[in-house]
């Protein structure tokens, strides 16, 4: 078969990217993080000034953003034009605004087509790649070779959060409220009218609660190799 695409989708703090980069870097892969262009996305809005509220402010600004994500999972980059944004969507102020931004109809239509160029420019080139989000199995690629959604219990996810902004070199991280903001984030994610965080009907669920990185990345490795020939 050619080389596979795998979807996966799942809220925040699930250990989806850790699982999907490493997936990719397993089987060789491309990798493309699209959570990334949504919050590079958002940060040109505020960079830009942008009522991050006012829709079709977001709306017409996001026409004249040049968003470039790298697809290797060794080092996946995030710029918008020139500018490396990668350090500055990780801020609070951009976590803060990115499900607003991301909500905005033409924005996800403008960042879907360009994900779908991204899974065609490595089919032209024979590789297979790993996309992670929150609609890539029910949106943009609901018809990929393996489907996943991975989660795990809030307590878990939070806590997760919280050691990666400390890790960060954030201060004062607080576990409880990095909970209820990830409780939040959800609601605004699964309520949203377009492309919300829904479980796919043929989607495999990876609860990565009681699991170990390695043991969450074979797991999905093993749905890659029961693939048909």
């Amino acid at each position: 078969m050619r080389a596979p695409v795998i979807a996966v989708d799942g809220p925040a703090g699930s250990g989806k990217s850790s699982v999907c980069r490493a997936v990719a870097a397993r089987l060789g892969l491309r990798y493309l993080d699209t959570g990334a262009m949504y919050r590079a996305m958002t940060w040109a809005m505020l960079d830009a000034g942008i009522d991050v509220d006012d829709a079709d402010a977001v709306a017409r600004h996001a026409e004249s953003v040049h968003i470039i994500s790298g697809t290797d999972p060794a080092e996946p980059t995030i710029h918008v034009a020139e500018t490396d944004v990668s350090g500055p969507i990780r801020g609070d102020d951009v976590t803060g605004a990115v499900s607003a931004v991301s909500a905005v109809p033409s924005v996800r239509e403008r960042l879907v087509a360009i994900q779908r160029a991204e899974v065609a420019a490595a089919h032209a080139a024979g590789d297979g790649i790993v996309v992670e989000g929150r609609d890539i199995t029910t949106v943009v690629l609901p018809d990929a070779d393996v489907r996943v959604f991975i989660t795990a219990d809030p307590a878990v996810r939070a806590a997760r959060r919280a050691a990666q902004d400390e890790g960060l070199g954030k201060d004062g991280v607080d576990v409880q409220q990095t909970q209820t903001d990830l409780l939040a984030r959800d609601a605004k994610d699964s309520s949203r009218e377009a492309s919300p965080l829904v479980l796919a009907p043929d989607a495999v669920v990876v609860d990565t609660t009681g699991l170990t990185l390695d043991e969450s990345i074979d797991r999905v490795c093993a749905l890659v190799d029961a693939l048909p020939e």
